[in-house]
């Protein structure tokens, strides 16, 4: 077998691996339904209007913030591990859902800021420097993602060609095309964490999740980007690829 046979090889294998871990975002999204005993449809009806109103602008400012927090923090905070950052979203999830919505509120931006840490984090593993203009832009289209509750089978898998469509957009730019689908997302987790009787370990159980998800997809985000330069092959046509994958199932 000659080296430009191993190649295709590679790729497949590649890919292959980047369905699974897709797949498997999408699990965590089942398991959180059983858990909360709901649709998610049926969860940002527990919202009060004004939250419903606002939560497009405080998961703006959510976001800027944790850009914010996230980068200033990587001087003095280095990157941890994915288990480390699931217990410690959990654990605010417990603390944010003991409180109702008052608490879930307050927490809300400290959780974007975990996350998107842990995001950054995920793209160093993969060679990438965070502080690269494109690489904080796909660390954020990561969170364009459908959410955990979204009950997506993997035939929307737009937010991976988002570096197409932002590139040359700042980063407040990139914000405002992620906000309102996160919002939503957001949302959903704001309104499980409201549960009667279930309370912190509601939150426990959506941090749970949310993180978990997050991982995933950022592990498909920049496992296509490194497949991309090192086999040559534009992003555009990998992502193809890995849609009939998740498709075939």
């Amino acid at each position: 077998m000659t080296g430009t046979d191993l190649v295709p090889l590679s790729i497949d294998a590649e890919l292959s691996a980047l369905a699974r871990r897709h797949r498997a975002a999408g699990g965590v999204g089942m398991q959180l339904l059983n858990i909360l005993g709901g649709q998610a449809e049926n969860l940002l009806e527990r919202l009060p209007d004004k939250v419903k109103e606002r939560l497009e602008t405080a998961t703006s400012r959510a976001l800027d913030t944790a850009m914010n927090a996230a980068a200033g923090s990587r001087g003095w905070v280095p990157d941890q591990k994915g288990w480390l950052n699931t217990a410690l979203a959990t654990a605010m999830g417990a603390a944010g859902g003991a409180g109702g919505l008052p608490t879930a509120l307050a927490e809300l931006p400290v959780t974007v800021t975990v996350l998107l840490r842990t995001i950054q984090g995920i793209a160093v593993e993969y060679g990438f420097d965070p502080d690269d203009p494109e690489v904080r832009r796909d660390c954020l289209a990561v969170f364009a993602s459908a959410g955990p509750l979204s009950g997506d089978d993997g035939s929307d898998l737009g937010f991976l060609s988002a570096r197409v469509t932002l590139t040359g957009a700042t980063v407040h730019g990139v914000i405002g095309k992620v906000a309102p689908k996160l919002a939503t997302t957001l949302g959903q987790k704001l309104a499980a964490q409201t549960i009667p009787l279930l309370g912190a370990a509601a939150g426990a159980a959506t941090n749970y999740a949310y993180t978990s998800y997050y991982q995933q997809m950022a592990h498909v985000q920049f496992g296509l980007r490194r497949l991309s330069q090192d086999s040559g092959r534009p992003r555009e046509e990998l992502v193809a690829q890995l849609r009939q994958r998740l498709l075939q199932r």
